[in-house]
């Protein structure tokens, strides 16, 4: 079952492009990371989803329901975590995280308790007295102390020391184990690939590639680092070449044995070749245009 189904979904600010043609699926129980740049069209993609904003063209289902006219069924069983988290000043967190869940009807409680031990939130601070990422922290119980089936995260870590972030990243894994789906919008390339099952890059409004972490990062192209004086001259299919005073380091996509050949006449300390990671293949669907080699 797909938990998200998205159709031809458009949406423009007057003659400014937001998202275009949108046409995605997110499975129920992945770990769904959704990748692109700032202004790329990800929180515009998740605002339309979401009832927030109306689209212009085409149609999305999220739990096989119209996110138009059955948006308040789709919202009882999400949980949403903007990019940005503001509140109502004066206070206190402890009373914006009984309002969240006062609005959903539900007993929060027991779960807010947890989330909040393990983020090291103090409840008893005024929402005007806390840091960014305290904010954040206080977004993410609002978005999670409900347990929801689906769980759509903007920019989520933006704020977070690294300890939160990795503490943050165990209880998103844990809600994907009990079978909550995570749809997750991120331009940090790492996020994604050391989290995320699937994935889509989005560019300029557009998905550009979609699939596995795994299929995103495989490509014919290998990362080469060489220590040492090399005429790398008579090489084909080079990208990314990085020259320094130690040596060169380049992705390379032609044949491996001209690259042993060219190399065997060269004075050379020191030879690494390695897979290159899902951020250097993320650059090279941003940079060239195209898929990767």
């Amino acid at each position: 079952m797909n938990v998200i189904e998205i159709h031809g979904l458009t949406k423009f600010y007057g003659k400014s492009r937001g998202i275009i043609d949108l046409n995605l699926s997110v499975a129920e129980g992945d770990f769904f990371g959704f990748i692109g740049p700032n202004g790329a069209g990800k929180s515009t993609t998740i605002r339309t989803l979401l009832g927030l904003i109306s689209s212009n063209g085409g149609s999305a289902k999220i739990f096989g329901k119209d996110i138009v006219s059955q948006k308040n069924e789709i919202l009882a069983e999400t949980g949403y975590l903007p990019s940005e988290a503001l509140f109502y000043s004066g206070m206190r967190v402890k009373d914006v995280i009984k309002l969240s869940a006062n609005l959903r009807r539900a007993d929060c409680r027991s779960e807010a308790e947890s989330l909040c031990e393990r983020l090291g939130l103090d409840t008893s601070k005024k929402v005007e007295q806390l840091s960014f990422g305290n904010r954040k922290k206080v977004a993410i119980v609002c978005a999670l102390q409900h347990k929801p089936r689906l769980c759509i995260l903007d920019e989520p870590t933006g704020g977070l020391d690294p300890l939160m972030q990795r503490e943050f990243f165990e209880i998103l894994k844990e809600r994907n184990k009990q079978g909550a789906t995570i749809f997750l919008s991120s331009h940090i390339l790492s996020e994604i690939q050391r989290n995320a099952n699937k994935a889509a890059i989005i560019r300029e409004g557009r998905i550009i590639a979609d699939g596995s972490v795994e299929s995103l990062s495989k490509t014919n192209a290998k990362r080469v680092h060489i220590q040492g004086k090399a005429d790398i001259s008579d090489l084909p299919d080079l990208r990314d070449l990085q020259q320094s005073e130690n040596g060169v380091s380049f992705l390379y996509g032609g044949d491996i044995n001209k690259l042993i050949a060219v190399l065997s006449r060269q004075n050379i300390i020191d030879l690494s070749v390695s897979e290159p990671d899902l951020e250097e293949i993320f650059m090279h669907y941003y940079l060239d245009g195209g898929k990767a080699q």
